[in-house]
């Protein structure tokens, strides 16, 4: 675990206070907005660190970009998350989990991984864009 410096926390709290995931830009920029003047560089380190330590979330968006959340459990899990707002919900997957486990073992795989996110529209934002349509 490395040492715990301000610029490490100020990033850690910052991504605590972010519904959602976000990108390594948008947290810096939040960062700078209230005054911090952590530079990008630091902002990437820090949450790569807070990642590899499960404490972060990381994520490639459908556009290919690095997406962050603070993680609210260590275990393994699977998100839910709303392409419009960023509404992100965790959830269980055990029929993913099975047919992972299958298909490696068909395979001759050992050790598998895995990432499954689901992108959609949440329900508030779904309700939002149907009122704009009607």
């Amino acid at each position: 675990m490395k040492r715990n410096t301000w610029q490490r926390e100020a990033v850690r709290t910052a991504l605590s206070d972010t519904v959602g995931f976000v990108s390594v830009q948008g947290l810096h920029t939040r960062l700078h907005a209230t005054g911090s003047p952590i530079g990008l560089a630091t902002v990437y380190r820090a949450l790569a660190d807070l990642a590899g330590e499960g404490e972060a979330d990381c994520l490639q968006s459908p556009d290919g970009e690095s997406l962050y959340r603070a993680c609210s459990t260590t275990e393994h899990h699977h998100h839910l998350i709303c392409r419009h707002c960023g509404l992100t919900v965790e959830i269980e997957a055990d029929a993913v989990e099975t047919w992972a486990k299958n298909v490696a073992a068909e395979h001759g795989f050992t050790q598998a991984a895995h990432v499954v996110d689901v992108f959609g529209l949440c329900a508030a934002c779904t309700a939002a864009s149907a009122a704009v349509i009607a």
